[in-house]
């Protein structure tokens, strides 16, 4: 993981945050970002984008990241807002209540793509962030980490669905079990559930 985009941040702020996101695509569950301030010139080898990583890879660095931060804060966003708002929107509402959960006030924010009209904080988005800054790249970990631990509680509720296996994500064993089962109370009803869906 380069550190190039965030030592050029490091250079001229105390409190830089990187801010991301997991589950916009799943079908069931709620959107969770994340949001951390890291010390300056933080740096571990394995930090990357989180999806590259293994389930187990993630919850090691969870911990590490969770230590070395000087803050991390979570913004969850319910199935029942994203289908009122939209995913792209609760996207954005569950990054800024992520950002505005952080002590101290970063003086800017690293975001992976998106730009949050309601925050007043200074923001650069980042196309591709999560594989170009560590400080991205570690609130992909977090928001990864928080949103599998949900779904795996949420699995315990509904076992027909596999939620410990697919985290929600639309594979064809997900789709499956919603064609036998219909859709659990943690379905986003606003998205397409089914292929065959009109």
């Amino acid at each position: 993981m380069k550190q190039a985009i965030d030592r050029e941040f490091w250079d001229r702020f105390d409190f830089i945050a990187g801010c991301d996101e997991a589950g916009r695509g799943p079908l069931a569950g709620p959107v969770v970002a994340a949001a951390v301030i890291l010390p300056k010139n933080f740096y571990h080898p394995e930090v990357d984008d989180s999806k590259k990583l293994s389930p187990l890879k993630r919850e090691e660095l969870f911990e590490i990241i969770k230590k070395s931060a000087i803050s991390f804060s979570f913004g969850i966003v319910s199935v029942e807002v994203i289908d009122r708002i939209n995913i792209l929107q609760a996207t954005k509402l569950a990054m800024l209540e992520a950002i505005n959960g952080l002590k101290p006030k970063p003086e800017i924010v690293l975001i992976d793509a998106l730009r949050i009209d309601a925050l007043t904080i200074e923001q650069y988005p980042i196309i591709k962030g999560d594989t170009l800054s560590i400080n991205i790249a570690s609130a992909s970990i977090l928001a990864k980490v928080k949103r599998d631990a949900i779904m795996l509680e949420y699995h315990k509720k509904y076992p027909v669905y596999g939620f410990d296996k697919h985290k929600g994500y639309p594979t064809f064993f997900h789709r499956e079990c919603i064609k036998k089962y219909g859709p659990c109370p943690i379905h986003r009803k606003t998205f397409k559930l089914l292929n065959d869906d009109k």
